[in-house]
C-alpha cells in the first residue's frame, strides 16, 4: 500500500487526507497542533464573541473512524526529497511514496520596523487568544488608570483593509459598546476609537467596487476611523507611525496586513516561489522535477487553471480544491492514469462587517449586504464548521446575539502581564 504523508492539517491537508479516505493508501497527517481550526472565525475568538473551542476540533476524532488514516502530532522540520522522508522536530524520520505539502502561511510583517515585535497579529488560535486576552486587559486597564489611556479614550489600530482587517475592526467596535453598556467599563465611549489602516485606495481589494465602498460607509457610520492610502511606516509598543509622519498612540496595533509563505516548511523546498514566497507548481500542483511531491493550499502558487496566469488567492475555497485535487491525482497516478490540471471553481467572497451587516459576493446572483448578507455569511460557517458541537454552540450564540447582546466570554484567562 503507498505511502502517503500530508503535512498540516488545516483545511488543505484535512481535504487531502478526506479525499484519499477509503482508498487503498496508507495516510500519515501531521501537524504540530492537534486539532483543527476554523481560521474565518478567529476574529470572533479575539473579540470575545466565541471561545477557542468553538473554532477548534481534534484531528484524531475527525478520522477517528478512517483506518487507513493515521495522526502523527509533532513539527515536521524538514523534507529530503531524495531520500523521500520528512524529519520531524523529535528525530523521527517519516517515509513517503507521495507528499502533500499543506503548511499554510504565516503572518507577513513586510519589513515594518517593530511590526513583528509589537503588533498583535490574528493568524492562529494562538494569535486570536493572545489578542483576546490583550484587548480586555488594556479596557480593564483603561478602567482603572484612565490617566494612562487619554482619560479613559483608549485607541485600537487595526491595519489592512481586507477581509480580515473588516471584520476585526467591526468587531472590536461592537466590543467596545458592550462594554460599556453591559460591563459598566468606564470607558469614554465617544472618544474612544478604532482606526483601520489601509495602504491601498480601497477596502476588500478583491470585491466589487461597491461592495468596498459599502464596507467602508457601514464602518464609518459605526463609527470606525476608516484611512485609505494609509501605509504603516513603524510600530512601537505605544502606537503606530504612519509613512507620513502622523504618530497613532494605541492600546493595541493589531495586524492583519496579509501572510507570507516565508519561515514555513514550504519555503525550504528547492524550487522558485513566487509573490509572498508561495513555492511555483506545475499545472496539476506537484513540484517541478519532482511529480510525487505536492504543495496545496495557502503554500502554494495555486494557479487558477490551465494557461491562467495569475494565482488564485489565498482563502479557504482554495485551499479545499487544490487538496482535493492533490488527493484525486495521487489515486490517478496509483492506477497509472496521467494527471489532470487544477481549475480553480470561484464560489464568490464574503465578509462581515458586524451584526447585521456582511458582503456576499456570490457567483450567481446579485451581490447581498446588509442583514441579507450577514445572513448568508452566518448560514455558509456553519456549513463548513467542523463538527456537530461546534455548529450548534456557535448557531445558538449567533441567534442570541441576533436577537440582543449579551454578556459573553469577556475572560481573560492566561499571564495577562505576558501578553502585554
Amino acid at each position: 500500500m503507498e505511502r502517503v504523508v500530508v503535512i498540516g492539517a488545516g483545511f488543505a491537508g484535512l481535504s487531502t487526507a478526506r479525499h484519499l479516505a477509503g482508498h487503498p493508501v496508507q495516510v500519515t497527517l501531521v501537524d504540530h497542533h492537534n486539532f483543527h481550526t476554523f481560521q474565518p472565525l478567529l476574529y470572533q475568538v479575539a473579540t470575545a464573541g466565541l471561545e477557542p473551542a468553538d473554532v477548534a476540533y481534534p484531528v484524531r476524532t475527525i478520522f477517528g473512524r478512517e483506518p487507513t488514516i493515521t495522526f502523527r502530532h509533532g513539527r515536521a522540520l524538514s523534507v529530503d526529497l531524495a531520500a523521500r522522508t520528512v524529519a520531524l522536530a523529535d528525530g523521527a524520520a517519516l517515509e513517503y511514496d507521495r507528499l502533500v505539502v499543506a503548511t499554510g502561511a504565516t503572518t507577513g510583517f513586510f519589513a515594518v520596523p517593530g511590526a513583528p515585535r509589537h503588533a498583535l497579529p490574528l493568524y492562529t488560535l494562538a494569535d486570536a487568544r493572545r489578542l483576546r486576552n490583550h484587548v480586555l486587559a488594556c479596557l480593564e486597564a483603561a478602567d482603572a488608570r484612565p490617566e494612562d489611556f487619554d482619560g479613559g479614550a483608549p485607541t485600537f489600530v487595526v491595519v489592512g483593509g481586507g477581509a480580515t482587517g473588516v471584520e476585526m475592526a467591526g468587531a472590536l467596535v461592537e466590543l467596545l459598546d458592550v462594554s460599556v453598556r453591559r460591563d459598566r467599563l468606564r470607558i469614554d465611549p465617544d472618544r474612544t476609537r478604532v482606526v483601520l489602516l489601509e495602504a491601498g485606495d480601497r477596502l476588500l481589494a478583491g470585491f466589487e467596487e461597491d461592495s468596498s465602498r459599502y464596507a467602508a460607509q457601514t464602518l464609518r457610520d459605526r463609527g470606525v476611523d476608516v484611512r485609505l492610502r494609509t501605509p504603516v511606516a513603524e510600530v512601537t509598543a505605544e502606537g503606530a507611525r504612519l509613512a507620513d509622519g502622523t504618530w497613532l498612540r494605541a492600546a493595541a496595533v493589531v495586524w492583519a496586513g496579509g501572510v507570507t509563505v516565508d519561515g514555513t516548511l514550504a519555503a525550504s523546498l528547492p524550487t522558485p516561489r513566487g509573490r509572498g514566497g508561495r513555492v511555483t507548481l506545475e499545472p496539476d500542483l506537484s513540484l517541478a522535477g519532482h511529480p510525487e511531491v505536492f504543495v496545496v493550499g495557502d503554500a502554494g502558487a495555486v494557479p487558477r487553471g490551465p494557461g491562467a496566469p495569475e494565482a488564485c488567492p489565498q482563502v479557504a475555497q482554495v485551499a479545499m480544491q487544490s487538496g482535493k485535487h492533490a488527493a484525486r491525482q495521487i489515486l490517478r497516478r496509483q492506477a497509472g492514469e496521467p494527471t489532470t490540471a487544477f481549475a480553480y471553481h470561484d464560489k464568490g467572497l464574503m465578509a462581515t462587517i458586524g451584526r447585521h451587516a456582511a458582503v456576499a459576493q456570490l457567483r450567481r446572483g446579485p451581490v447581498l449586504r446588509g442583514t441579507l448578507g450577514w445572513l448568508a455569511w452566518l448560514g455558509l460557517h456553519l456549513v463548513y464548521l467542523i463538527g456537530f458541537r461546534n455548529r450548534l454552540v456557535v448557531l445558538v450564540n449567533w441567534w442570541w446575539r441576533y436577537l440582543d447582546w449579551p454578556s459573553g466570554p469577556r475572560l481573560i484567562v492566561a499571564d495577562v502581564e505576558a501578553d502585554r
